[in-house]
């Protein structure tokens, strides 16, 4: 089934404890459809510039990604991202942002791209976000990402595209920013209220949590000796939720396939984060992400023993 995807593409420069990159491939958009590619058809919305040649296009296309609306801007440079990070690699510090043609990002949609069956919001503007779900309004199931800076300045009309989609794809700390909850679940819950039917809650290097209905579930980050380059590793992780869903239309969404999607999504976000960039995910193969998806599973299963315990 068709996903379609509306978000930035960028190129990122970016020095974390294990080296830097001067100018690579990056943005949201570009991130999730590298991941969704491995289950689904995706077509990718977004502004380039005159820079965006064709060895980016080359990327997306070797995963099959259609480009066909990606918008060039003649005489526009590519939005630009630098940034680091220190020992903790939770945290990214922006050292420069240049929106450049991001600045005026107005999506243009095909036909074709309104026609999806799956629909990925990712970080931009919740007035842009809003725009695209009306566009898109036969999508079967319609998920979003935004941050802290809309929660910030726009908190009204996050709120406002938040009750029209599926599910709300945050980091813990904006989930507790967008409630003014300080408990994580009472937060997930005060979201489910407003019109999603699940809530997943990125938590960088320990995880992710899942929220639906009255179902939890959670998974650690796969165990990884080298961490190399977190940049882009939430959008990896929502590629692989979101394609995961996309590529089983005919099931019902219930708790043994969010949960397969969410060992999906972990397994992607680790690959993207050993390497810098899309690096890692660009050479990707099937085989080793079921492998990893297994592994993940040995780790995470337990069987209970019968104990006797005191009182």
């Amino acid at each position: 089934m068709s996903l379609t995807v509306v978000g930035s593409i960028a190129f990122d420069a970016v020095r974390t404890p294990w080296g830097e990159r001067e100018r690579m491939l990056g943005g949201s958009a570009v991130h999730f459809s590298l991941a969704a590619s491995f289950f689904t058809d995706v077509r990718v919305v977004g502004p380039v510039g005159d820079d965006f040649g064709e060895s980016e296009l080359a990327v997306l296309h070797a995963r099959g990604v259609d480009t066909e609306d990606i918008e060039r801007i003649a005489g526009g440079r590519t939005f630009f991202w630098r940034g680091h990070y220190e020992f903790d690699l939770n945290t990214a510090h922006t050292d420069e942002t240049q929106l450049n043609v991001f600045g005026d990002f107005a999506p243009k949609l095909s036909p074709a791209s309104r026609d999806c069956d799956v629909l990925f919001l990712a970080n931009i503007q919740p007035d842009l976000q809003r725009e695209v779900r009306a566009q898109c309004a036969g999508a079967r199931f319609v998920a979003m990402d935004s941050m802290n800076l809309w929660i910030e300045t726009a908190r009204d009309s996050l709120i406002a595209t938040i009750e029209g989609v599926h599910a709300l794809m945050l980091n813990d700390a904006e989930l507790r920013m967008l409630t003014g909850e300080p408990n994580l679940v009472r937060a997930a819950r005060e979201v489910m209220s407003w019109g999603p039917s699940l809530v997943v809650a990125k938590q960088g290097e320990y995880g992710a949590a899942l929220f639906h209905g009255d179902e939890f579930f959670a998974l650690p980050a796969f165990p990884l000796e080298d961490v190399v380059d977190p940049t882009g590793a939430g959008d990896s992780f929502a590629g692989g939720f979101v394609g995961y869903l996309a590529a089983h239309p005919d099931d019902e969404l219930d708790a043994p396939l969010l949960r397969r999607a969410m060992a999906y999504g972990t397994a992607l976000a680790s690959f993207n984060v050993s390497e810098f960039g899309t690096e890692r995910v660009a050479r990707l193969t099937g085989e080793e992400i079921r492998d990893r998806v297994g592994e993940l599973q040995r780790i995470t299963t337990f069987a209970d023993a019968p104990l006797a315990l005191r009182g």
